[in-house]
Parts: structure tokens; sequence; C-alpha cells
């Protein structure tokens, strides 16, 4: 915002400068001059206001207003909609019934996004001061549902593959109600200042309802085309990884380093404990509730991790430009290190379960790849599963969990 006034005042003093040196000129021509005389000072005015003009062209424009920003934004609204899509492909319609009957997925979901990570959100605000626009763009990251990045990693550790991808559907579609209400909660702090007088919640809310577009055509492509909704759902996993990249890229070409270089070293921080906090407070979370280690390690995951790319999103599409400036990067920051510290999480538990559990890894892992209620990850012989059970004989669980209890 400093920028844009500088470049704002530069402006209004060249115009006023160039006004006045036309003045000074064409008083000093009078009816006694001569036409020579008149020619020459035309002339001078002529040379002024090119020079003038030219000052101003070389002045460069604010980097909200470039086109590649622009196309950024767009890029940033593609992105999501394939995220979305993706996220619709991993949810089947005979699951929704065994969900309402039995709904402790959505419950987990409920209290890990949209209790625990905003109020860790808020709590690392205030501690360590940070201005309101990065304050805002903390809380926006803290009350976004989870993302796909956490069912690629449940998989990785064994977790219960249908307690993750129910989290992540519920917690999505909640976002529609609960995301506006915890950022107008958690800002209040904040009230005083532009950026959350003007916060639009109602820009928020179009956005998160936008969403429901794909994911629904997502649901109905699983319903109809199973193997082509395991297309896009691969594809959709893949963007995740190719937008995080580009999106980087991009902002560093767009920014330079001497904007990047003016985020805060808190903000630094931040992203970077922010997702630890989130991976303690769901292991926490599950053993509250008494779920096996397979359930528990989903829910740690489905709890660091967040939609990075709705958040980025909706900085990018809902908020003033040139109020947010620079910090729409954090959503990013925060993506690379709950990839960093999830990869971190997926070697130790490799390590736990090869050295001190002493069991090896299950030989059908080509085909454990995909992420679908039809190609479900098996789970281990001592865990039940807590989200949507999909077997031929729904009695056969009570069986074998009375088995071994014995």
């Amino acid at each position: 915002m400093e920028n844009s006034t500088s470049m704002d005042n530069e402006t209004e003093y060249l115009q006023w400068n160039s006004n006045e040196s036309v003045t000074q000129a064409t008083t000093g021509m009078d009816d006694s001059s001569s036409p020579g005389d008149v020619w020459t000072d035309l002339n001078s005015i002529t040379l002024m206001l090119q020079g003038s003009m030219s000052q101003q062209l070389a002045t460069p424009a604010p980097f909200w207003d470039t086109p590649l920003n622009h196309g950024l934004s767009v890029f940033v609204g593609v992105a999501l909609c394939v995220t979305m899509l993706g996220l619709g492909c991993t949810v089947e319609v005979s699951q929704i019934g065994e969900q309402l009957r039995r709904p402790i997925g959505v419950l987990l979901a409920a209290i890990s996004q949209f209790v625990l990570m905003p109020l860790v959100a808020f709590l690392l605000a205030l501690i360590f001061s940070l201005n309101e626009v990065a304050a805002v763009a903390v809380l926006l990251c803290g009350c976004c549902p989870g993302g796909n990045l956490s069912n690629i990693m449940s998989l990785l550790v064994n977790g219960d593959m249908n307690l993750s991808i129910i989290m992540t559907a519920s917690s999505t579609l909640l976002a529609l109600l609960l995301m506006p209400l915890c950022l107008w909660i958690y800002s209040r702090p904040w009230i005083n200042t532009p950026l959350v007088e003007l916060l639009p919640l109602g820009a928020v809310s179009l956005t998160l309802c936008s969403t429901l577009l794909p994911i629904c055509l997502g649901v109905y492509i699983r319903y109809r085309y199973n193997r082509i909704a395991d297309i896009l759902l691969k594809v959709s996993l893949w963007s995740l990884l190719v937008t995080l990249v580009l999106l980087f890229i991009l902002t560093g070409a767009m920014l330079g380093p001497e904007l990047l270089a003016t985020i805060p070293a808190s903000v630094y921080v931040v992203a970077l404990i922010m997702p630890l906090i989130g991976y303690g407070l769901g292991y926490g979370l599950a053993t509250l509730f008494n779920l096996p280690p397979n359930s528990r390690r989903t829910v740690s995951l489905e709890t660091g991790c967040q939609n990075v790319q709705l958040c980025t999103a909706l900085l990018k599409l809902a908020f003033p430009a040139h109020l947010i400036g620079s910090m729409y990067m954090f959503p990013l920051l925060y993506a690379l290190f709950q990839a960093a510290e999830a990869g971190i999480y997926v070697l130790v538990y490799k390590l736990y379960r090869k050295e001190v559990l002493h069991k090896p890894e299950p030989l059908d892992e080509e085909e454990d790849t995909d992420i679908s209620y039809k190609k479900l990850k098996e789970e281990e012989v001592n865990d039940i599963s807590y989200g949507a059970v999909t077997m031929s004989d729904p009695s056969s669980l009570p069986v074998e969990a009375a088995q071994e209890m014995h």
C-alpha cells in the first residue's frame, strides 16, 4: 500500500509540475511577443510536456494491475475447479446413507477444521503480532477445509482411507457455512483496520458456493462413469503439485525478490509451525475419540493439511488486490511446509513400522495408488474402519471386532 501511495503522490507531483510549467510559459506570452518568440515558447512547452509524460510512463505499474497478475487469477480459478472436480470423484452416492447413520467422520471434520485449526491460526496471529493483512491470510488458511494432500499421505501411512475421504469431502461442504462464520468471529481484533472493515464475506461465500458445481459433477461422474472418475481423480492429484510449482514460479517472476523480502519473518514462522500443531492436535483428537492407530494417523493428517488451492483462490478472487498485496503467498508457503512435514511424518512412520513393529510393506501396493471407494487400501488386521465401510456382509464387522476383544 505504501508503494502504491508513493507512486500516486509522484504522479500527482509530476502533473502539478507540468501544469505549473505550462502556466509559467503561457503567462510570459503577451500580445507584445513576436511570432518567433511565441513559436519558441510553444516548442519549450511541448518539450516539457513530453518529458513529463515520459517520466510518468517510466513509472512501473503496481503488480496487481499487471496482465500477469490477472492471468494468475484465472489460472488459480481453473486449478480450484479441477481440484474440486477430483474431490467429487472420491465420493460415492451409496456411502452417503452410511454416513448419515454413523456420522463420526463428519463430526471429526467439523471439530478439526472449524474448531481447532481456526483457533490455532487466531492464537498464532496474536502471539506473533501480525498486521491485519497477514492475520487475515493466516485466519483464512486456518478456516479452510481439508485438502487432497491428506488423502495421499493417509494412503502412504496405511491410514483409514474411508475416513480420510469422508473428512475431506464433508469439511468442504461444511465450509460453505462455517468458513465465513469462523472468519468473521476471529477477525474481530482487527475490526478497525481497512481490510477487515471491508471483509468480503459475501464474495467468500459466493466463491465457496461456486465450488459446488465441480463437486457435484465429480459425484455424478463417479456414479455413472467409474473408470473416467478414476482418471479425473489422478489428474486432480497431479494438478495439485503442478499448480503449486507454477504459482511459486509465476509469483516470484511477478513480485520479484524485493517484494518477496517484504513478507515479515514471523509469517514464515507461522507457516512453518501451523501444520505441525495441526498434526499434533489431530492425533490428540483421534485419541480422545478412542480411535485405532490407523484412524489416528488419518485424523492427524486431515487436520494439518489445508486446502491451499481454495485459500489462494479466495485471496486472489474475493479480496481487493491492492490491500492483500503479496500476502496471498502465505497459503503457498503453508503448502510447502505442510507437504515437507507430512513427508517427514510418512518417513518416520515407515521407519517405525519396519524397525520397531517389524511389519513388511504390503506386496500389492501397485493396486493401492487409486484413491477411491472401489480400490481402498487394505486395513491392518487389528484396525477397525471408522469411515464408510464397504463390504458385502455388514454384520461381519461386529463379529471381527468381538473376536479381537476376546
